[in-house]
């Protein structure tokens, strides 16, 4: 109350001075201002009578000093008898703490009170009175409520003392804490009054105070530390502020209050698609993160939603004082920073996640890590990126007992499997937001899907509209009447099974749709194509310049990220009314619709799964917009029956996918295991599988066979092929050991089915590496697992190869591909030729990359290659990842030390594919390449430009950028500005005292960089 008022000096942890001598420090004080303060002179203060004349109250039975005074005479009772329950005992021990210390109070380092903000002390006096007086508990809540904003005495009511008090009569002669207090604060209000104003003040000091008592908290315990679900009030502002949430649904607040997770049990929570998951989720981490002081692991299927949902919540880790780490591609550091004074979520793929707990695990942090958070949990069953996935989970089961996993998905069906696997509860629930009802289109009729119905269809109406003969032949779906039933009113999207098919629906759409369309939100379309030209370098896409202008949009991965993030917000923010789209989509962002379209039952030539069919229907229907959301199938007759089969079949259910390709899931699982010496025997090893969800299922096993059967054989052939051998520990016993080969591959998360013939290809290049051009080296980071995805086009093979320089066509003759293969293929010749296919194809892919590389533009690759923007840019990413996996495989082998500092530069060039100068920008968390551009062309050309850049300033400069991601762009590059000045000092020091990497000095100043959480060491 009197630090808001002006009184107290506004300073957190300001010190109360007792004539001149300092006897505390006061902490931010939870209350509200009581009104202003009498006008007075500065020349000539007041003295104390006349300073609180008009507030006295203060030696008034309800003022604060007389409160406190009540406390402190009460710490002298002794102990009730009845007391004896250890919290109420703690309670009297530091209250008794109290009266011992209450002599030293001059003293600076004796106050017991020193650290213990407003808030506290009322705290410790209402559950004192609690004990002492149980009857006088309600009239103390009834006179005095604190609701979870700030706390408000009444000026008008309280009563004005005009007669001189004479209460100090009988009070002791001693100087009492109220004494203290009241000529502390004389003293204190002589200090000049804060200019800030006063609501601004109480806000952050109610902030302060509840993640102060979080920072004071070093052990994994649940601290409640804020009136929201245990968080402090600022969260629930931020939701509110970032996401327009006020309110949790009931699911919501039912999940978070389950007595398993009181009781740190792992959870399986599976609701339908918008029900509002994520945002559990994300309480569950603000709760680790700040109340348990732990570090977060979040696992998300793909890079688009990794840096979706790290830019969603780097706001809420500036503001509440944690980090937010991308570990996606060859971004994020391997093993993660040890920080001290800041925890860290990791936003991770699902690679990635499993590269970085492998790491943890090594280094014997994996205790540290408090939480795991799994969104689209049915991804287990998704082939072999659901062995990683499980791999990376029975690893934390088995080696950490204090990590909660949590495990989220719209479409489980088997449960029971999952459950037993994660030694995990299931809370579940059918709740929408909005209703949704899905419909079947056949011909010209519309049906409700109908359980009750006879053949799973209810008649529902005919479609009236009216189609010209020309119309009816180029759209014979009826999408354009069933589009414009919606748009641009609400919001529509049409799913169809290919990309190309995507194209031709949005064109064919604005080619039929009334020119009015055109006039709607003109303005902001011509912002859109705008942004587009410069985020594609002065380029844009021909069918997106014809459709934009009618609110329409294709969406899929044909365009690059930064195209696909700018479409989306157009259509979140209602520029666009319509996109046709793949059912990429479906698995990535959330972008809702009131009408959704399946354009047919197919993704690409497959029949549609019901998982799929269940996260392209769930998409329909916007939470706080829509009252009821539709889907609308289109069937030909001659799927009439497979899709009844479909709408009415349940989910698919989960398997283990450990066997899958030749055993490559589980070959890679016992290596590691045995690498991390998780494992160092046969008997362990058996051990560890049973953990797994693949010995949850034992109908996956071969006919006739175990799973120790299995076990057994894969040990061996690791050891046929040299990644695993036999060895005899101290004691004479038989251990496994991991040989240098497999500890690379395991080490760089190489494929099994690729590391032989990368070390051949590596030890090969040694015999030759040209380094006249970086085409050789790209050809050796050229990800195997992408030749299969491309067929060189051999004419444009030639007319490349052709363009070469003589050395850089060396390389072709090097790797195995010679020019007269590629010249008989080009003309169409019959070639008798030994040449790999494989080897021909990586390389077309590598020429590819080299070209990107040399003009930093992807349409003009993507035109002089003939392939898709989006196919080159995962290309990128894909060889900017497997470049780092390289990395990490030559730097456990003595024989390819060379490739170390190579591969370090190449993989940076990958990583951001800019030029030189735009690369310091880009390693600043929330800029891609269109971004460093825009900062680089405004002036901010450095990291220390960014750093000392106003966030107002750049708002203003910068077309389309928030306020919270200009504060996160200037925070992010003052901590990448003081860690370039940490390594710059410490090279320096090394320097001066001929120090290297072991001196005492460097490794005094590494360590404090990892205290202090600033950056990693050197």
């Amino acid at each position: 109350v009197l630090k808001t008022s002006g009184i107290i000096p506004t300073q957190r942890n300001a010190p109360v001075r007792c004539n001149g001598t300092v006897i505390g420090s006061m902490n931010s004080c939870s209350v509200s201002a009581c009104g202003p303060l009498q006008k007075c002179s500065r020349k000539g203060w007041p003295s104390e009578v006349e300073l609180f004349g008009d507030y006295d109250s203060f030696s008034g039975n309800n003022s604060l000093l007389a409160e406190v005074y009540d406390l402190e005479q009460r710490c002298i009772l002794p102990i009730p008898e009845s007391t004896t329950d250890s919290r109420s005992r703690r309670k009297y021990d530091f209250l008794s703490t109290m009266e011992e210390q209450k002599d030293s109070s001059l003293n600076p380092h004796g106050d017991s009170l020193e650290n213990l903000p407003s808030s506290q002390l009322l705290f410790l006096k209402e559950s004192e009175e609690c004990l002492i007086h149980p009857h006088k508990v309600a009239n103390v809540k009834e006179r005095d409520k604190i609701s979870d904003g700030p706390h408000c005495h009444d000026t008008e009511n309280v009563k004005q003392d005009s007669e001189p008090s004479t209460s100090s009569l009988s009070e002791p002669r001693r100087r009492s804490l109220k004494d203290h207090l009241k000529s502390a604060m004389t003293e204190n209000a002589r200090a000049p009054a804060s200019l800030v104003s006063k609501s601004k003040q109480l806000k952050e000091a109610v902030v302060s105070e509840e993640i102060g008592v979080a920072e004071r908290t070093h052990s994994a315990s649940f601290v409640d530390i804020g009136p929201f679900y245990g968080l402090p009030t600022k969260v629930k502002e931020l939701l509110a502020e970032f996401r327009g949430i006020d309110k949790l649904y009931d699911w919501q607040h039912a999940c978070l209050t389950l007595e398993s997770l009181q009781q740190r049990k792992n959870l399986i929570y599976s609701l339908p698609t918008s029900g509002g998951k994520t945002l559990v989720a994300e309480i569950l981490i603000l709760q680790e993160l700040l109340c348990k002081q732990m570090d977060v692991l979040m696992i998300l299927p793909y890079v688009a939603i990794v840096q979706e949902k790290v830019a969603g919540l780097s706001g809420f880790g500036m503001e509440l004082g944690f980090l937010v780490e991308e570990y996606a591609g060859s971004r994020g550091r391997i093993p993660p920073i040890k920080r001290r004074l800041k925890k860290s979520l990791y936003i991770a793929t699902i690679e990635r996640g499993h590269t970085l707990v492998n790491s943890l695990i090594e280094t014997g942090r994996i205790g540290d890590l408090g939480l795991v958070v799994i969104d689209e949990l049915h991804m287990l069953g998704e082939g072999s990126r659901g062995a990683v996935l499980e791999m990376t989970l029975a690893k934390i089961l088995y080696t950490s007992k204090t990590t909660q996993i949590i495990g989220m998905s719209a479409t489980l069906n088997n449960v029971g499997d999952l459950q037993q696997f994660l030694k995990a509860e299931y809370y579940t629930s059918n709740f929408r937001p909005v209703e949704l009802k899905e419909y079947v289109k056949i011909r010209d009729t519309i049906y409700e899907v109908d359980n009750k119905a006879e053949d799973g269809f209810r008649f529902s109406r005919l479609l009236n509209f009216k189609y010209s003969t020309g119309l009816q032949k180029t759209d014979p779906d009826h999408l354009i009447a069933l589009v414009t039933e919606v748009i641009p009113k609400y919001s529509c999207l049409v799913f169809c099974p290919t990309k190309k098919n995507c194209e031709n629906v949005a064109e064919m759409i604005c080619k039929h749709l009334n020119r009015d369309y055109k006039k709607l939100k003109e303005k902001e379309k011509r912002d859109l194509l705008t942004d587009l030209r410069n985020i594609c370098n002065g380029r844009l896409c021909p069918v997106l310049k014809q459709t934009i202008p009618y609110g329409i949009s294709y969406h899929h991965s044909g365009l690059t990220s930064e195209e696909r993030k700018r479409i989306e917000e157009a259509y979140s923010s209602g520029i666009l009314c319509l996109l046709t789209c793949t059912s990429t989509l479906a698995a990535g962002v959330n972008l809702p619709a009131r009408r959704v379209i399946l354009r047919a039952p197919y993704v690409a030539t497959e029949f549609m799964k019901k998982n799929q069919y269940k996260q392209m229907i769930g998409r329909a229907g916007r939470a706080g917009i829509d009252k009821a959301g539709e889907s609308i199938l289109i069937v030909q007759e001659k799927d009439r029956n497979l899709v009844q089969k479909l709408v009415h079949s349940p989910l698919e259910s989960c398997y283990s996918n450990l066997l899958l390709e030749f055993n490559k899931g589980i070959r890679s699982l016992i290596l590691s295991l045995v690498g991390l010496k998780i494992a160092t025997s046969p008997e362990e090893v058996f051990q560890f599988m049973h953990l797994t969800l693949f010995s949850v299922q034992p109908q996956l096993l071969p006919e006739g066979k175990s799973l120790q059967d299995v076990t057994t054989e894969v040990l061996q052939g690791l050891k046929q092929n040299g990644l695993l051998k036999d060895s005899t520990s101290c004691d004479g016993g038989q251990i496994l050991v991991i040989t240098r080969l497999g500890q690379a591959t395991y080490k760089g998360s190489i494929d099994l089915a690729y590391c032989d013939t990368l070390y051949a290809d590596l030890k090969k290049g040694l015999e030759g590496l040209i380094l006249e051009s970086c085409l050789h080296l790209i050809y050796l980071t050229t990800p195997y697992s992408m030749v299969l995805q491309c067929s060189p086009n051999w004419m444009i093979y030639f007319r490349q190869y052709s363009q070469l320089s003589p050395t850089e066509q060396q390389v072709a003759e090097i790797v195995g591909v010679p020019e007269s293969f590629i010249t008989k293929k080009a003309s169409g010749q019959a070639v008798r030729m030994d040449v790999d296919i494989g080897t021909a194809s990586r390389l077309y892919l590598s020429l590819v990359l080299h070209a990107l590389l040399k003009v930093n533009n992807i349409w003009e690759v993507a035109e002089k290659f003939s392939i898709s923007r989006g196919f080159i840019q995962t290309l990128l990413n894909s060889a900017a990842s497997f470049s780092s996996s390289v990395l990490h495989f030559c730097e456990e082998l003595d024989e390819f030390w060379v490739y170390k500092a190579l591969l370090t530069e190449l993989t940076k060039k990958l990583t951001y594919c800019v030029k030189a100068e735009l690369i310091p920008l880009m390693e600043v968390a929330g800029v891609l390449e269109a971004r460093a551009k825009q900062l680089y062309n405004s002036g901010y050309k450095t990291l220390a430009h960014l750093a000392n850049a106003n966030p107002d300033v750049l708002v203003k400069t910068i077309e389309h950028l928030s306020r919270s991601q200009a504060r996160q762009i200037v925070s992010s590059a003052k901590a990448s500005k003081i860690c370039e000045k940490d390594r710059t000092l410490i090279r320096n020091l090394a320097t001066m005292s001929d120090f290297r990497g072991s001196s005492s000095i460097s490794r005094y100043l590494s360590a404090s960089m990892l205290e202090t959480g600033m950056c990693e060491p050197l």
